[in-house]
């Protein structure tokens, strides 16, 4: 098949950020990222169409891209974990603060001083132990969970000086996420209608 598009001068970046299965936020704090979600967005139909021919699927989300592709199947026991993590993480930003989301800035010390304050939110980043079976100091359980939800371009440090982060629009995949989880009660299907 021959493809007769215009891709952009930076697809190989595109690529190379994408295919470690990072997100582009058009919020990100770093210029280039920012620059490779314009050129995406550009381009988006073109892309799509040459990341295709090697086996990736290029997804547009809320402000934020991403590569998907048909991987083996993996057991089911692995995705309800993973599913109960994210879970978990949602929960517990969201108790800290309801309006947490793309575009909020907080400070891992300011989470640690509220749970201090907030039985619900000990518990929920208590719960988050699970996660993390060495972990057993609430610091290091929050500051690996932090460390690894940047790792995954879901957040960003934005000043190294205050230890301040950034929420990537790539947030909303997660919320998207454990929103269209279906739950099924099986119990329903043993009561009859009299």
């Amino acid at each position: 098949m021959e493809l007769t598009i215009r891709i952009p001068d930076h697809t190989a970046a595109i690529f190379d950020y994408l295919q470690k299965g990072l997100f582009i936020s058009s919020n990100s704090t770093n210029e280039e990222v920012r620059d490779l979600y314009d050129i995406i967005d550009d381009d988006f139909e073109a892309l799509s169409i040459y990341f295709a021919q090697i086996g990736y699927t290029l997804e547009r989300g809320n402000e934020y891209f991403y590569f998907s592709r048909t991987e083996p199947r993996v057991t089911l026991e692995q995705k309800i974990l993973r599913a109960y993590y994210w879970i978990d993480v949602l929960d517990l930003f969201k108790t800290y603060d309801e309006t947490f989301g793309p575009g909020y800035r907080f400070q891992p010390e300011q989470i640690l001083v509220e749970a201090n304050i907030n039985v619900m939110l000990q518990n929920k980043l208590d719960g988050i132990r699970k996660h993390f079976s060495d972990k057993d100091v609430r610091k290091e359980v929050l500051d690996n969970m932090i460390r690894q939800l940047t790792r995954d371009s879901f957040l960003e440090l934005e000043n190294e000086k205050n230890n301040t982060y950034k929420v990537m629009s790539s947030w909303n995949y997660l919320e998207r996420l454990i929103e269209s989880i279906n739950i099924y009660d099986d119990s329903q299907d043993d009561e009859k209608p009299e």
